[in-house]
């Protein structure tokens, strides 16, 4: 009986009514393409490549995919055919979990990839959603494969953007196995501050583009839990709540709670 509600489940994930196709922007229409001019570049698989490679991946980036907040870029099952730099907004990923309910696992930002955990496999395990409008890169994989073997620094790149993504997918494996629900909280506060950092916004004031509740689906907390923490969190002093606007005032409080046994 469990089997069978799992399977009507997944065949439910699966056949979900699709959005319309999004819109696709082929790169000799759109002249600031260029991955060499890209602002978030240097998190994706373009830093210090040589003008020959940095070419060839200008060529290689075919299509740049326009979503819309909502619009999905793959589904669970879809065929695996390319690897997606974000450019602009910003995504979450999903899978369906054992007992035929949706969670979150990942919320991604500009400059990093999606896809990757469909290279072995050849099919995506997860759906990929917009969080807001976005503009995703798509990069074929038989030719970043191609690329990476005809040029070391560029291969280079390929591992440390997949090395990142295996490191960021431990670091959630540790947080859901060994935090309390405000550690948790505090973690994903400071994961998000630290990655807005990088990209030259600001590391103590920003817009949460998920929903308590997928937060909550993302940290394995209820959404009653989430609520409350960032209730407590606001009461305390450690960070000020202004709808989905969160500024962090105490940064060091909340790092220490991370910390704290």
């Amino acid at each position: 009986m469990y089997a069978a509600t799992a399977a009507r489940s997944e065949s439910s994930f699966r056949s979900q009514p699709r959005p319309a196709p999004c819109a696709r922007t082929p790169l000799r229409d759109v002249n600031a393409l260029a991955c060499s001019t890209c602002t978030v570049g240097k998190f994706c698989v373009s830093p210090k490549l040589n003008d020959d490679i940095a070419a060839a991946l200008d060529r290689l980036v075919g299509t740049r995919v326009r979503l819309q907040k909502g619009d999905v870029l793959f589904r669970v099952g879809d065929r695996f055919t390319a690897l997606y730099a974000i450019r602009t907004g910003s995504c979450k990923t999903v899978v369906l979990t054992d007992d035929g309910s949706e969670q979150v696992v990942g919320n991604h930002l500009p400059g990093e990839i999606i896809g990757t955990e469909a290279i072995a496999t050849q099919s995506h395990g997860c759906r990929a959603i917009a969080l807001e409008d976005s503009e995703v890169c798509t990069l074929p994989f038989d030719q970043i494969e191609a690329l990476a073997h005809v040029d070391p620094d560029f291969q280079r790149n390929l591992h440390r953007m997949m090395s990142k993504e295996i490191g960021r997918e431990r670091s959630a494996a540790l947080m859901l196995g060994t935090m309390r629900a405000e550690q948790r909280l505090s973690w994903f506060l400071l994961d998000l501050s630290s990655r807005y950092h990088a990209r030259g916004y600001s590391s103590t004031e920003f817009v949460l583009r998920m929903t308590r509740e997928e937060i909550g689906s993302q940290l394995g907390l209820k959404l009653e839990t989430v609520s409350r923490l960032f209730s407590r969190f606001h009461d305390e002093g450690l960070i000020q709540v202004r709808g989905r606007i969160i500024t962090l005032i105490d940064r060091m409080a909340l790092q220490q709670l991370i910390t704290a046994n």
